[in-house]
C-alpha cells in the first residue's frame, strides 16, 4: 500500500493522478471529499497531522509513503515519522526544497525543511528526497493583475530561476514510490532553464496573445504585499530567498529531472500553454 499525503496540494494531486492504476494507494488529506482522480483500487482518507489517531488510521497496513507539510517551523514531520515509524512503514519519499543544498541559505523555511530532512534520515526507515526548485505554478499568484490590467508585478525581474513543473517532481516521486534503487537518494529537481520573471512575463503574453507589463516590486513593496498573507518570519524568509535569486543562487539547472524520466524537463511556455484558462 502506497500513502499519498497532501493529496489535494500542488504536487500531491499529480502523483495521484500518476501511479499506475493496478497499485493499492491511499491518498490522504484533511478534506478527502476534495480529492479526484482516483482510479482503481486508490481509496481517500481523512489525516491530520496534529490528530495521531486519524494517522494511525491512514498508515494501517502502507508500506511506502510520500510524505508533504507545509506548516512552516512547525512539527508534522515529526508527528508523521514517528507514526509511520510504529506502523512499520519501510519507505517515506519526502518533498523538500532544493534551498536545503545551499550553504548560504539561512531562512526560515530552508532550516526547517533541513530539520525534517535530518529527521527522517535518522529514523531508520528508508528514504527519498525531492528538493524541487520553485514551481512554475507560483506565477498562479500573478493571474489576477494579469486578468485585469495586463501586469506581472514581482521581485527578481531580471534574475534567472531553473523553476519547474510541478508535473515533473509528480513524475519523479511515483517512480520514487513505485521503483527500486532510490533509497538514500536526494534530487535536485529543476526546469531545463534558469528563467526570470520578465523573461516569463514575456512568454505568457505570447501565450495567451496579448502583451503583458512587468513592474518590478522593490523589496518594501514586497515586504508590504506579503504582510497581507503571511506571518512575519515567513515574509523575511522570502525576501531573504528573493535576495538568493538576485546572486544567482537558483540559477543552475539540474539533470536529475531528464535522467529519471527519460525526457527532457517541461518548459515554462509549456506550463503556461497548458494552464492558460487561469490567466484568461
Amino acid at each position: 500500500m502506497i500513502l499519498v499525503t497532501g493529496a489535494t496540494g500542488t504536487v500531491g494531486r499529480e502523483v495521484v493522478r500518476r501511479i499506475p492504476g493496478d497499485l493499492r494507494i491511499r491518498a490522504m488529506c484533511r478534506n478527502p471529499e476534495r480529492i479526484v482522480g482516483l482510479r482503481g483500487p486508490a481509496e481517500a482518507v481523512h489525516g491530520d497531522y496534529r490528530d495521531r489517531g486519524s494517522l494511525v488510521r491512514a498508515l494501517r497496513g502502507v508500506s511506502t509513503a510520500l510524505l508533504v507539510t507545509a506548516d512552516i517551523g512547525g512539527d508534522a514531520d515529526a508527528r508523521f515519522i514517528g507514526a509511520a515509524r510504529s506502523a512499520g512503514v519501510r519507505r517515506i519519499v519526502k518533498l523538500s526544497a532544493a534551498a536545503v543544498a545551499d550553504p548560504g541559505a539561512e531562512d526560515l523555511i530552508t532550516r526547517w525543511q533541513r530539520g525534517n530532512e535530518e529527521l527522517l534520515r535518522g529514523s531508520g526507515m528508508q528514504w527519498t528526497l525531492l528538493r524541487p526548485r520553485s514551481f512554475m505554478s507560483n506565477t498562479l499568484s500573478w493571474a489576477p493583475t494579469v486578468r485585469a490590467e495586463r501586469v506581472v508585478r514581482a521581485l527578481c525581474g531580471a534574475s534567472g530561476n531553473a523553476c519547474v513543473d510541478p508535473r515533473d517532481v509528480a513524475d519523479v516521486a511515483v517512480r520514487a514510490l513505485t521503483e527500486d534503487g532510490h533509497a538514500g537518494c536526494s534530487y535536485t529537481l529543476t526546469g531545463p532553464e534558469a528563467i526570470t520573471a520578465a523573461e516569463q512575463t514575456a512568454q505568457l503574453g505570447q501565450v495567451l496573445g496579448r502583451p503583458l507589463r512587468f513592474e518590478e516590486l522593490v523589496p518594501e513593496q514586497a515586504r508590504t504585499a506579503l504582510r497581507g498573507k503571511y506571518p512575519h518570519e515567513l515574509v523575511e524568509a522570502l525576501l531573504e530567498s528573493a535576495q538568493r535569486q538576485r546572486a544567482g543562487a537558483k540559477a543552475r539547472v539540474d539533470a536529475a529531472v531528464p535522467v529519471l524520466l527519460g525526457r527532457p524537463a517541461g518548459s515554462f511556455r509549456e506550463w503556461a500553454r497548458d494552464h492558460l484558462g487561469a490567466f484568461v
